[in-house]
């Protein structure tokens, strides 16, 4: 464990990735590219980053942004707890701090929204505390590094960080930080086999010397997601499509959607649906299946695109251009559309 830095520090100089996030150290900067990365690629990601801060470029203009602005700017990157959070910790940043943001670790992962892993992130990154920053990288780069075979879960990750906490270096720890984070992004990657060639670990690397690297970290078998029927109405009246806003709390808490049912519904329970809603639906122009996929739920879906004769106040009724600019409406929606 000792050798890490001396390994890493040289090989993350000359091999690491030019990201946007990377350009300077600001905490804000920081902060925000690890949220967003939070079960997302880093290509999706880089446009949403610059949107982001385009709009909001301060932690002040965060704490004030209204919750449609922030829910556009999310919409797509799904986790939308993630951006509230990202909201409530700005207020208390303003209010608190004077919007600069803390430099303690324990005041940082205090925020709404921020854990152990991102606390370490910031504090090393942005304030050059040696703080370790265990994610899904670090922990499959330490695990395979030491074939630890204990199973995967928040025990391991805590161990992991007392473990790396010991040889965290006092000179360049962020960039130790990120190099840990980049070895296990790029090449001791997940789902398939790791670039031993290219690794500066290999030399030391348990899991390669006993030819197991895929092996590791011992996944713990996750429960099969539960799969929920649902359809989706698409009513159409003139050039507008009606949607609604959901419950303030639970799934998709507080952002719109296409109006809905539980279970599948037959064409005539459809149009029924529709005709309780109150909009004279006329026949369904098209009929289309899909799915989507949220950590623990698949949503099995079918649609009804419906013509409407009315637009009762039961729902908002918005243009194609309300959609692409105003209306946060969540992927397993729009799909639909």
């Amino acid at each position: 464990m000792k050798r890490l830095p001396e390994r890493l520090l040289p090989w993350y100089e000359k091999n690491r990735r030019d990201l946007p996030w990377r350009k300077d150290r600001a905490p804000y900067h920081v902060w925000l590219s690890e949220i967003m990365l939070q079960q997302t690629r880093v290509e999706a990601v880089k446009r949403y980053y610059a949107r982001f801060l385009e709009t909001l470029p301060d932690i002040a203009a965060l704490a004030d942004a209204s919750s449609e602005t922030l829910q556009k700017l999310w919409e797509g990157l799904g986790y939308y707890s993630r951006v509230r959070n990202l909201q409530k910790a700005a207020k208390v940043i303003v209010s608190e701090y004077g919007g600069a943001f803390p430099r303690d670790y324990d005041a940082i992962r205090a925020l709404p929204g921020i854990g152990d892993y991102t606390a370490g992130a910031i504090a090393s990154i942005c304030f050059d505390l040696p703080v370790p920053a265990v994610d899904g990288n670090v922990e499959r780069v330490l695990t395979r590094y030491t074939a630890d075979c204990r199973p995967a879960d928040p025990k391991l990750r805590s161990e992991l960080r007392k473990l790396l906490a010991s040889v965290y270096p006092k000179d360049r720890p962020g960039d130790f930080t990120q190099a840990l984070m980049e070895l296990g992004a790029v090449v001791c990657t997940p789902n398939g086999v790791p670039d031993c060639e290219n690794c500066p670990l290999v030399a030391d690397c348990k899991a390669h010397a006993q030819g197991n690297e895929t092996d590791f970290p011992v996944r713990i078998p996750k429960k099969p997601r539960r799969i929920e029927e649902k359809t989706v109405l698409v009513l159409r009246c003139g050039d507008r499509i009606a949607v609604r806003k959901r419950l303030e709390t639970g799934l998709l808490a507080g952002l719109w959607e296409l109006p809905n049912t539980e279970h599948h519904l037959s064409l005539e329970a459809a149009i029924a649906q529709a005709e309780a809603w109150g909009v004279h639906p006329s026949a369904p122009e098209s009929v289309k299946s899909a799915k989507h996929i949220f950590t623990h739920i698949e949503w099995d879906l079918r649609c009804y695109t419906i013509e409407c004769a009315a637009s009762p106040d039961l729902f908002r009724w918005v243009t194609k251009e309300e959609l692409q600019t105003e209306i946060a409406l969540p992927t397993a929606f729009r799909i639909c559309l």
